[in-house]
């Protein structure tokens, strides 16, 4: 049996005429033609019905096999859902079919864009040939529109195409304009061409689910009340600064008279800026216990990361201390030297802080517990 099936990938039979889909046999693709006619005469699925019903007509005349015509539809919008919407109605199709013999198809379609679903038919059913209907006066400037027609609505296709189409046909207006006002053409140029490469490389890494992400989580921190928003922006700024305090002292210790050797650079850097950083790691630890907390999943074990990065700074702090303890920076401002009694203390001080802040958590957990099951 011979099953002549005309694909409408976008609905456009349904959406206009509000035809129930699929439509199964001649004189209901017909009537089903005449309507979508009726409603919208420029659309080319209406050609694509009416040239099923045509090899409908002329395979029941002239072969001895049955022979059955049907019109199934997509949806509009993804291509995804199109193609499982199309595959459903083929599943009720064939269902439909009184036949004991074998089912092959022929694919009626008016161009590529639907013929996209051509693996999903194929999948349920042998396909025997596609036709593809154009018009016939006018194939390559149909073919022509249809495919500008597409770019044009396809948000993500014209914004890869046209926009980087749009800054080139720039160059020579803002050059013009430039030169009216005495700017150099190349500062022009450059800056246009600077600005096509950004682009050209966002597009390219696909940048853009990035920058979505990100914007659609801070939409949501801001929404929620979260805590975190502002201690994260606190910790930037501390980091900033402790940054800015590091390069400082290393300055200064560049401007003393001594051995300046790698040990000394790290720790210079190190020892300036690990209070500052320490302040941005509690900050952004103490925002983040209290949002937990506010969402009922506080644990006590969270506590801990406070005392952690004090812990930490503080080992920090004593060992660039250590490396500093050399004449003549020992004596610099904000320079903490240590000797190796003081190191010592200060490591054992940084190791106690930590093992006992862990053990008062874990004792306070035991005692009194949160309710909320560990990860």
């Amino acid at each position: 049996m011979l099953l002549v099936l005309c694909v409408d990938l976008d609905d456009d039979l349904g959406r206009k005429t509000g035809v129930s889909t699929p439509v199964i046999g001649r004189d209901a693709v017909e009537a089903a033609a005449v309507a979508l006619a009726t409603a919208d005469p420029e659309d080319s699925d209406v050609n694509v019905l009416f040239q099923g019903v045509h090899v409908y007509d002329d395979v029941a005349a002239t072969d001895d096999e049955e022979v059955e015509v049907a019109a199934v539809t997509g949806t509009q919008g993804s291509d995804v859902q199109a193609n499982r919407a199309v595959g459903e109605e083929v599943d009720t199709v064939l269902a439909s079919l009184q036949t004991g013999e074998n089912v092959s198809a022929v694919v009626i379609t008016d161009g590529a864009q639907d013929e996209s679903v051509l693996p999903v038919i194929r999948s349920r059913v042998p396909i025997d040939g596609v036709r593809r209907v154009v018009v016939r006066q006018a194939q390559d400037l149909e073919s022509i529109y249809y495919t500008m027609k597409q770019v044009l609505e396809d948000p993500e296709t014209r914004g890869t195409v046209l926009v980087p189409i749009g800054v080139l046909l720039l160059v020579y207006p803002f050059v013009t304009i430039a030169g009216y006002f005495d700017v150099g053409g190349t500062a022009v140029l450059g800056t246009l061409s600077a600005l096509l490469g950004f682009y050209s490389l966002f597009r390219g890494l696909g940048l853009e689910s990035v920058v979505d992400d990100a914007a659609e989580q801070l939409r949501s921190f801001l929404y929620a009340g979260r805590v975190t928003i502002i201690t994260y922006v606190v910790a930037a700024a501390l980091l900033v600064v402790g940054g800015v305090q590091g390069v400082d002292l290393l300055t200064r210790i560049q401007g003393a008279p001594g051995p300046l050797t790698v040990p000394i650079v790290v720790a210079a850097v190190v020892h300036g800026a690990v209070e500052w950083l320490a302040a941005a790691g509690v900050t952004s630890s103490l925002g983040q216990v209290t949002d937990e907390y506010l969402s009922n999943r506080f644990e006590w074990r969270h506590l801990n990361a406070p005392f952690y990065v004090v812990a930490i700074a503080l080992v920090l702090r004593a060992v660039s201390g250590f490396f500093l303890n050399v004449d003549p920076y020992a004596g610099l401002a904000g320079v903490d030297a240590l000797d190796l009694a003081g190191l010592a203390v200060a490591l054992t001080a940084g190791t106690l802080l930590g093992v006992l802040s862990t053990l008062a958590f874990a004792v306070a957990e035991s005692r009194f517990p949160t309710g909320v099951e560990p990860a």
